[in-house]
């Protein structure tokens, strides 16, 4: 089979295609045939970073799309041929989805509606579970996305046009909150509105916190934030009393500095998430309501559901890590042969 590997750290241009065998599936394990792999942020920048300790090389891309097609000891033989989204393949692992066939625990293959397409299912995966996180960690939530748990709430999503940032606001829209959301062009302002967002704000050209304000009067009860260092002053300003920031990325070296008195009059909580390391439970929880949501048509892909799409063969894995890399707006994807 073909697969993707990088043996060291570095730029693109240390992933490899190769010939490997096709994997056996061990106790409670799938084998699935990608037909997408989805790629993140995560992917180059782990890229840039050291094998995992025992590993000497490693096949990349947490997310993923395709059919069980066969399945190892402890797991249901009747999975096999489902159709699968995956999530964290390659955490801890050195089986990711750039490659034709996959192994990953059962639980991390997820069935696939039959009318969801291979790339929805690979776009899930990290963006979605990181915007479910962001939305649920808010004290006194329910700690679910669905229908109407959001219904009365206020949340605000710094960076709208990007794959969390699209993620969140449709899952939040699903859930019955009002969404605004931020962002740095009229074109990301245009896909944000097609994710569903009920305002948007440009804040290169705008003033931000009164914009948001005039549309939130009583502040934000959920910020889902991709910029915590440089947006808490906006955060702050913007936020309701018990408001939570929940932030889940930032830019290299970027450090989050609170104003302490001007946070606590509305006993303002800072919540960092991590998706590989939230608790099993609420992972869980995270999967089922995604998954839910598919079913229901309530997270969509393409432009005319704000996320564009930049497809790429299997052989051109190091130029889809230099799209990402360099900005790309939308969701890369890999279509595997």
């Amino acid at each position: 089979m073909k697969s993707v590997i990088r043996a060291a750290a570095g730029g693109p241009e240390v992933l490899q295609l190769v010939e490997r065998p096709v994997p056996e599936p061990g106790p409670g394990e799938v084998r699935v045939r990608v037909h997408v792999s989805g790629v993140n942020p995560t992917d180059w920048r782990s890229r840039r970073r050291a094998l995992p300790p025992g590993m000497s090389e490693q096949v990349p891309h947490q997310d993923g799309a395709g059919v069980i097609d066969a399945v190892g000891p402890q797991v249901d033989p009747s999975r096999v041929g489902q159709r699968v989204w995956l999530w964290e393949a390659a955490w801890e692992r050195p089986w990711g989805t750039a490659q034709q066939y996959t192994l990953v625990p059962d639980r991390h293959a997820v069935a696939l509606p039959d009318h969801a397409p291979f790339e929805l299912g690979a776009a899930l995966g990290i963006p979605a579970l990181t915007a479910h996180r962001a939305l649920t960690v808010h004290d006194g939530g329910p700690g679910r996305v669905a229908p109407g748990t959001l219904t009365g709430a206020t949340v605000l999503v710094a960076g709208g046009a990007g794959a969390v940032g699209n993620a969140a606001v449709q899952l939040a829209c699903w859930a019955g909150a009002r969404v605004v959301t931020t962002v740095s062009s009229p074109a990301k302002a245009v896909l944000a509105r097609a994710a569903g967002a009920h305002r948007v704000v440009n804040y290169r050209t705008q003033d931000a916190a009164s914009e948001i304000l005039a549309f939130a009067p009583g502040g934000v009860d959920i910020v889902v934030e991709v910029a915590p260092g440089t947006n808490a002053a906006l955060d702050i300003a913007v936020a309701a009393p018990g408001a939570v920031v929940a932030f889940y990325s930032g830019g290299e070296g970027e450090q989050l500095s609170v104003p302490v008195l001007s946070s606590l009059p509305a006993n303002l909580r800072w919540q960092s998430v991590f998706v590989y390391s939230v608790p099993p439970r609420a992972k869980r929880q995270a999967v089922a309501d995604v998954t839910a949501a598919v079913s229901a048509g309530a997270l969509r892909v393409g432009e005319e559901a704000g996320l564009p799409m930049h497809r790429f063969t299997l052989e051109r894995t190091a130029e889809a890590h230099a799209a990402l890399e360099q900005g790309v707006v939308g969701k890369v994807l890999l279509d595997v042969p």
